[in-house]
């Protein structure tokens, strides 16, 4: 069989809507099953020829893909061959979760040359009808995506059937952020608990979690008053703590710090320093900011267990530890700080990141703006100026 050609019924009568249905013998599987390329071409029937020559080519040459085994025993390959040693630790660790937490149930016993757009819109369907959130359905099809290119360039599928799909949109999730008055009472709060720095210097900077708990001594400059941010810690599930350098050049930077906060930090190093000679353990600056009395890195989730419990206890409710970097830019911009400046102090790529993330913060901004002309302007009295421009026309 050198290919297959056929017209495929136009219901409609429909000028322009042609399509032709092409496939090609790719010979028999492992289990002795004949295996075909099945496409389906919309236009005419000069470009279903070509395609279907393209195809004919490909195999004749040894280059056309033929796909074995299922999507599972393919995506397993990948994690083994390609995630653990090409992505980080922490990346690879998400994949793998993604892939046994549903992908492996519902995707993985189908065949990779059975793969069908139609499989992977009803995947991503099911996610969401199930109540997962927009973003992870999101890293669902991220991930399924990525694993079915490296199938195309692997020469096991001739094209990404994801590519035909359309992802689970992004949906807006009203932003959480603490008032000014809320801050406070928060912060009043925590001086009650071992974290009161770390959260201090979390609303203060707008620092991630990864990256405040990586931070070390010799990344702050008292008399420089700010600290340098280079570099996140996180925690796998075998419990290994692993420091990656931050994911772009922007997001490595210096954060400016106010004289109470350099001095609240100078209090904290005195008391770590003081510490370390009681229990007489050496004391250097590559030691973690943050840290058990060890030395050890504190646990992440630990860390927002305690905030978690903390605003609870009064009565603040849905305001996570990630929470403080928003409520540092939000603040910040209603006060009318330059959004360039908030971009920079969070380490966003882009300022239009930044101007996306907080656009809730911009229709006030616009208001201020509004008044401040009035003010810049001097506009006279509108009543006289409608006198006189009355009197001008008459």
């Amino acid at each position: 069989m050198k290919g297959y050609l056929k017209k495929q019924n136009n219901k409609h009568g429909i000028k322009g809507k042609e399509s032709y249905r092409i496939g090609v013998y790719l010979g028999k599987d492992d289990d002795g099953k004949k295996c075909y390329q099945w496409e389906t071409i919309k236009g005419g029937k000069k470009k279903a020829q070509e395609r279907l020559q393209e195809i004919l080519h490909q195999k004749n040459t040894g280059m056309l893909a033929i796909p074995k085994g299922t999507l599972g025993e393919f995506i397993e390959r990948w994690l083994k061959e390609y995630a653990k040693t090409n992505l980080s630790p922490r990346t690879a660790e998400g994949y793998e979760s993604i892939y046994h937490s549903r992908l492996k149930s519902e995707l993985g016993l189908v065949m990779l040359k059975d793969l069908k757009p139609a499989h992977i819109q009803k995947y991503y369907a099911d996610l969401q009808a199930s109540g997962k959130t927009s973003s992870t359905a999101r890293h669902h099809a991220m991930m399924l995506h990525r694993v079915l290119e490296h199938a195309v360039k692997w020469q096991l599928l001739p094209r990404n059937p994801a590519d035909a799909v359309t992802p689970p949109k992004n949906r807006h999730i009203e932003m959480k952020t603490l008032d000014e008055s809320q801050a406070e009472l928060i912060l009043n709060e925590a001086m009650n608990t071992p974290y009161y720095t770390l959260f201090a210097l979390a609303l203060h900077t707008g620092a991630r979690r990864s990256e405040l708990l990586s931070l070390r001594w010799q990344d702050i400059s008292f008399p420089g008053a700010e600290l340098s941010i280079s570099r996140s810690m996180h925690r796998l599930l075998n419990g290994e703590f692993i420091y990656r350098n931050t994911k772009t050049v922007k997001s490595n930077r210096s954060v400016a710090l106010s004289p109470m906060t350099c001095q609240m930090l100078r209090h904290h190093l005195d008391n770590e320093m003081a510490q370390c000679s009681q229990l007489k353990i050496p004391f250097t600056n590559e030691r973690l900011v943050f840290c058990r009395w060890n030395g050890e890195p504190l646990i992440p989730h630990t860390v927002s267990q305690a905030w978690r419990r903390l605003a609870r206890r009064l009565g603040i409710k849905d305001i996570h530890f990630h929470s403080l970097r928003h409520t540092m830019a939000t603040l910040m911009l209603e006060r009318g700080i330059h959004p360039k400046i908030v971009q920079e102090r969070l380490g966003h790529s882009s300022i239009a990141i930044t101007m996306d993330t907080y656009s809730h913060v911009m229709p006030g901004m616009q208001k201020k703006a509004a008044e401040t002309l009035d003010t810049i302007l001097r506009i006279k009295d509108c009543k006289k100026i409608a006198v006189s421009e009355i009197s001008n026309i008459t």
